[in-house]
């Protein structure tokens, strides 16, 4: 191990009995911060904007089973992922897993595609930005908002992992206090607390048409939605790399998921479903789009109460794109360790950010946030589906490296050492596998009726051949083979129950487990 290599380790991760190949980041990301990025870090337009669509297009009823069939994925998913993140806690999080576990070609084909991912991520992001800012205005620059905001995202990632912490964990704690909130209020105009005074109940239910719009066709199209809102929760892995006692952290992150699921997903999407009817304007048109979370806020009797919370939308946005770019450029950084893209791109600055990686991915998001002169309410659709076909590759991904993580763990004789269990494990990964599979099929069906869709159709499907070709190419270019169970790396940048940090005794050691559990 060289200098630079020890001088950037952990100081609590024993070098002589784990080799490091990726584990070179700087380890700064706290507690608190990662508990609270693990949190909102990927609320954003998915869940703010995309429920509004999901709602027009497939009604509420829809819009609430979706969200919770596709919540359950993500659940076992995280548990999946959160296992294999405890024991070998590297930027490069599911996608060099895929690699070491399954096979090299599988790692290279996943890795580019959640990295691109990524950049239309944070595109998404700039480009909602304008949907957002149309609450107020329609005479502000297209372009203007989203090259501030890029810009300064920009400069969060480049200074140092710290830097975007910080303004992560306050953007999240701002959403998490607003969809409270929300749920509150939702609860409040449902029973009568509105402008018409009048109890709402399920009434939005019964309109006609609902609650299943568009049938089977406008059933499936929700899942792709679904998926690009929960689109980002197994990117939480990624800062496995920069967080401080890895072993223990993500446990604590995993097991947290099914309470943030259940309740900004789950109860948000009830809460609309009863509020808001799915033929209310402008929720899915062309070029704008309205937020049922601003809407619920009007419906309360407050016209300013729905400019606080559009601005509270906007500042999210930023958050979300934040954290695109954020895991983005690490997955980069990590095609580039690995072998897998030009060498300059694992380039790091005196904080050991990958600074190359971070203009570069910033660059992509730039050139697609310049489409929106297309139509920015269309453009972000497309986008959308591009993401969320994406995400559900990516979590397919990760239950196949999980079950051949166990494999090669059984098959070594190691399970034992590992700081955090799948207590899904094995039927948990399967299902999760073949419902992904079932859903990406079929999600697509609104572009086949009641009239072909061309445009759309890509936008579902596209990611499917270019994914296999990835694959394809690289296992006949660099001739890899199937990972054989006893002979995967099960040793390099690995973090057992003897890395954990020991737990400060006393009450300040339990003020500070108190603390790190309410995020400060």
């Amino acid at each position: 191990m060289n200098a630079d290599t020890e001088k950037n380790a952990p100081p609590y991760h024993s070098a002589e009995h784990a080799p490091v190949a990726e584990d070179r980041l700087r380890r700064a990301l706290s507690p608190r911060q990662v508990q609270m990025i693990a949190i909102g870090g990927t609320i954003g337009t998915g869940l703010f904007l995309g429920t509004g669509k999901a709602l027009a297009t497939g009604g509420p009823a829809s819009l609430l089973l979706c969200y919770a069939i596709v919540g359950a994925i993500v659940f076992v998913t995280m548990l999946c992922l959160g296992e294999m993140a405890a024991f070998v806690p590297v930027a490069g999080s599911f996608c060099t897993f895929s690699a070491r576990y399954v096979d090299d070609a599988f790692g290279f084909a996943l890795t580019w595609n959640y990295w691109f991912n990524d950049a239309v991520s944070t595109a998404a992001d700039l480009v909602a930005l304008q949907l957002i800012l149309q609450y107020w205005t329609d005479t502000f620059p297209w372009y203007a908002l989203g090259l501030i905001v890029w810009f300064l995202i920009l400069l969060a990632n480049i200074i140092n992992v710290r830097a975007y912490g910080e303004v992560e964990y306050w953007l999240c704690l701002l959403k998490v206090v607003t969809i409270v909130i929300f749920i509150i209020l939702g609860i409040a105009v449902n029973v009568g607390g509105n402008t018409s005074h009048e109890y709402i109940g399920a009434r939005n239910w019964y309109v006609p048409g609902a609650p299943f719009v568009g049938g089977i066709g406008g059933f499936a199209s929700v899942f792709v939605t679904a998926s690009f809102a929960y689109g980002g929760t197994e990117s939480i892995a990624i800062t496995a790399g920069e967080t401080k006692d890895p072993a223990r952290q993500l446990p604590r992150v995993v097991k947290n998921v099914f309470w943030r699921i259940l309740f900004f997903y789950i109860l948000s999407s009830l809460m609309i479903g009863l509020n808001v009817p799915y033929n209310y304007p402008n929720l899915n048109s062309k070029d704008t789009r309205t937020s049922p979370f601003t809407i619920a806020f009007q419906m309360a009797g407050s016209k300013v109460a729905g400019s606080f919370v559009n601005a509270v939308i906007l500042t999210s946005i930023i958050s979300a794109g934040n954290h695109a770019l954020f895991a983005g450029s690490r997955l980069l950084y990590t095609l580039s360790v690995n072998g897998h893209a030009p060498k300059v791109f694992g380039h790091l600055t005196r904080f050991q950010v990958p600074w190359v990686s971070v203009l570069f991915t910033s660059f992509i998001s730039g050139l697609l946030f310049g489409a929106s002169f297309i139509g920015a309410g269309q453009l972000w659709t497309w986008l959308q589906n591009l993401v969320g076909v994406s995400n559900q590759l990516s979590w397919i991904s990760i239950g196949i490296a999980s079950l051949r993580f166990r494999a090669g763990l059984q098959a070594q004789g190691k399970e034992h050492l590992l700081p955090f269990k799948n207590w899904t494990y094995p039927a948990g990964p399967i299902i999760a596998i073949m419902l992904n599979s079932f859903i990406v099929l079929i999600q697509g069906w609104s572009c086949f009726s009641p009239k072909f869709s061309a445009v759309d159709f890509v936008s579902y499907y596209i990611e499917l051949p270019i994914f296999a070709l990835m694959f394809v190419a690289w296992k006949l270019i660099k001739r890899t083979k199937l990972k054989r169970a006893s002979d995967m790396d099960l040793v390099t940048d690995v973090y057992t129950k003897d890395d954990i940090e020991p737990d400060e005794n006393g009450w300040t050691g339990r003020a500070k487990r108190i603390g790190g559990w309410l995020c400060f």
